[in-house]
C-alpha cells in the first residue's frame, strides 16, 4: 500500500498572523491545507491519505476538511504530535493499528503548506521510494550556502555544486522508518529537522528526487504572497 502522510500539525509562528495556524489561512478562495490534501486526492496511486492536525485546531480542522470533502473514504484524520517527526510517526502508528505493516507498504509524506507540489513529484517520489526505500526530494541550490558557526563570522563555504535545498515530500518504507526512529536516543531525536535525518543519523542511502522551486514552503508572509500570485498564473501545473 502507498500511504500519504500530511503534516499539518504546525502553528506557524514565523507568520504575522497569530489567530490562526498558517495551514488554515486563505489562498484563492479555500485554505492552505485543503489545497494541498487535493493534490493527493487527485493522485490514483495513493491508496490512504492520513492527515496529522494540530491538536488545539483537531474539531475545527475535522469540520473543514469534512465540509470540503464529504465523501473521500481512503482521507483520515488524527490528532499531530508535537513535531513534524512525531506527526510523522504518530500517523505511521495509526496506518499500523487500522491496517498493520507490510513489508511493502510505503509512505509519502508531505508539508501541509506546500500546496503545489505536482503530479509528477508525486510519482517520482513513489517510484523512488519502491525501488531505493527512501528518498527525498530536493531542488539545486542557486545562490552561494555560506556557514557560520557564530553567526558573526564565516566558517565555511561548500560548492555550490554540492548543495541542495530539501523540499517535501519524502517518501520512506513504514517499517525501516519505524525502526530507525525507535533506535535513536531522546538526543538524536531533538536534533532532528526532518524524517530524511533519520535515516542520514545512521548511515542509511536517501534518493533524491527532482523538486520544482514552485513547490514552495509558505512559511512567511511573503510566501504566501508568492503563493497567490502563483495560484492566479496557474504557473504551478
Amino acid at each position: 500500500m502507498i500511504y500519504a502522510g500530511i503534516l499539518a500539525g504546525g502553528q506557524g509562528t514565523r507568520m504575522k498572523y497569530e489567530d490562526m495556524p498558517k495551514q488554515f489561512l486563505d489562498l484563492g478562495g479555500r485554505p492552505i491545507l485543503i489545497h494541498t490534501i487535493e493534490q493527493f486526492l487527485l493522485h490514483p496511486g495513493i491508496g490512504e491519505i492520513v492527515v496529522a492536525l494540530p491538536r488545539p485546531w483537531v474539531s475545527y480542522s475535522i469540520d473543514l476538511v469534512r465540509r470540503s470533502f464529504p465523501s473521500i473514504e481512503r482521507l483520515h484524520l488524527i490528532p499531530g504530535g508535537d513535531s513534524r517527526n512525531e506527526s510523522l510517526m504518530a500517523i505511521v502508528s495509526d496506518i499500523e493499528q487500522r491496517h498493520g505493516l507490510q513489508e511493502a507498504d510505503v509512505i509519502i509524506s508531505h508539508d501541509a503548506v506546500r500546496p503545489f507540489v505536482s503530479a509528477r513529484i508525486l510519482q517520482e517520489n513513489m517510484d523512488a521510494v519502491q525501488q531505493y526505500g527512501a528518498v527525498d526530494t530536493v531542488i539545486p541550490a542557486y545562490d552561494t550556502i555560506v556557514a557560520s558557526e557564530d553567526g558573526k563570522l564565516i566558517t565555511h563555504i561548500p560548492p555550490r555544486s554540492t548543495m541542495y535545498q530539501g523540499q517535501t515530500p519524502q517518501s520512506f518504507q513504514i517499517q525501516r522508518l519505524k525502526e530507525l526512529y525507535a533506535g535513536l536516543t531522546e538526543a538524536e531525536r531533538a536534533s532532528l529537522t526532518d524524517a530524511a535525518s533519520i535515516f542520514v543519523l545512521r548511515g542509511q542511502p536517501v534518493h533524491l528526487v527532482q523538486g520544482d522551486p514552485s513547490n514552495l514552503k509558505i512559511t512567511t508572509d511573503y510566501d504566501l504572497k508568492v503563493a497567490r500570485s502563483l495560484l492566479g498564473s496557474g504557473s504551478h501545473d
